[in-house]
């Protein structure tokens, strides 16, 4: 819940959680029934969509459920539902036809054909394949319906798969990234063993990081989003699943910035590389641009190692009197330490590290306790729900 708020406050026009049934991220990440309700009083307070993802493949057993499913997610209100199987998609339009259908990734849509056919089911948005070009996208465009609303995801993790449609883990784990149990593995360091050699293991690519040869780059579509709007995209989907709220508020607020900046005219190189610089303030892996220009020949696995150029030391919880703020700490920081202020109103407003106090207004030269409340002096213009980060390495 609070990722989707700071995606909401740092601008997304509308978030996607998973819920209680066939989402693909497993565990703890899924909503209850209750708070999707809440999450979706939330965003529609403020003018915003909810969209809750049944995307896994479902079994028989599961397939069943599915129309109580739908209508429920329709009765508490959901904006939309992201599905990737055919039957679940006949089964929630025919239980709830009230609920927009978005078809998923997972669902392997790259040719305008499939994108027809998802629309004459009653799907309304296609989530596109992202395996498809720039070109292949603005063909698909310009031989579907108009209504058809078509999404593409332009920044976060890639899989070592066909649209996320993965069986790596499944075969290492037992734990199936198709039915929300991925493990990651494509992540995970590797050598080689020849046959007549067992138990004698060759590094393929060794350095501090380790061996990834199957993890791939990120995705980071912020310089060319204007050439992805041409091809007749309407929807930027952003990859922040199981993310900090920390690093959804960066991501939002950078692309957010960066989509009206084209919609209004006035976005420059100067300021896209501020906001390609504000990206790297986030932890993230090797940058990539997927394939939109073609297949991705060129670019080697990623090593696995992620970076930041900050470290996120707190959120205002309270502006409080006298030209102060109450922080609760995430990482320590220091009197003196230069602090950046990520808020939705302001870029560049940052302010050095001063009078901080614990909640016995004792005065400290450090605040160290995660979680612990602390209160410091700040300049008008930080308020409560900004992120506080340190840089801890220059652009």
């Amino acid at each position: 819940m609070e990722s989707l708020r700071a995606a909401l406050r740092f601008g997304a026009d509308a978030v996607y959680v998973g819920g209680p049934k066939l989402q693909l991220r497993a565990g703890s990440a899924g909503f209850s029934m209750d708070d999707l309700a809440q999450a979706a009083r939330t965003a529609h307070a403020l003018g915003r969509k909810l969209y809750v993802t049944v995307n896994a493949f479902p079994t028989n057993g599961e397939i069943d459920q599915l129309g109580d499913y739908a209508q429920a997610l329709y009765d508490l209100g959901a904006d939309g539902a992201i599905v990737a199987d055919l039957g679940a998609i006949a089964a929630m339009r025919k239980a709830a036809p009230e609920l927009p259908i978005h078809v998923s990734t997972q669902a392997n849509c790259v040719n305008h054909a499939a994108a027809r056919a998802y629309f004459d089911m009653g799907a309304t948005r296609v989530v596109l394949g992202r395996e498809m070009t720039l070109d292949e996208i603005a063909e698909l465009r310009a031989k579907t319906p108009p209504a058809l609303e078509l999404e593409a995801f332009v920044h976060g993790a890639m899989c070592m798969a066909y649209s996320g449609r993965c069986m790596i883990s499944a075969y290492l784990t037992g734990r199936s990234a198709n039915r929300g149990g991925c493990a990651q593995s494509c992540r995970w360091s590797y050598a080689l063993m020849e046959e007549k050699r067992p138990g004698e293991y060759f590094p393929v690519e060794e350095d501090a990081g380790g061996t990834t040869i199957l993890s791939s780059c990120d995705l980071n579509c912020l310089d060319f989003l204007d050439r992805i709007i041409d091809a007749g995209v309407t929807s930027f989907k952003l990859e922040g699943r199981m993310k900090s709220p920390y690093y959804v508020a960066t991501v939002t607020s950078a692309y957010r910035r960066r989509i009206d900046g084209i919609l209004d005219g006035t976005a420059t190189p100067e300021s896209v590389a501020r906001l390609q610089g504000e990206l790297n303030a986030a932890s993230h892996r090797a940058y990539a641009s997927g394939f939109y220009f073609g297949e991705m020949k060129n670019h080697a696995p990623d090593k696995g190692v992620y970076t930041q150029d900050c470290v996120f030391v707190g959120t205002v919880a309270e502006r409080l009197n006298g030209g102060r703020i109450r922080v609760e700490l995430r990482n320590r920081f220091r009197a003196g330490d230069v602090i950046e202020v990520l808020s939705p109103n302001r870029l560049g407003l940052s302010f050095p590290a001063a009078n901080i106090t614990d909640g016995e207004s004792a005065p400290l030269d450090e605040a160290t306790v995660p979680m612990a409340l602390y209160d410091m002096d700040a300049p008008e213009g930080v308020e409560a729900g900004d992120f506080l980060r340190v840089r801890v390495k220059s652009d």
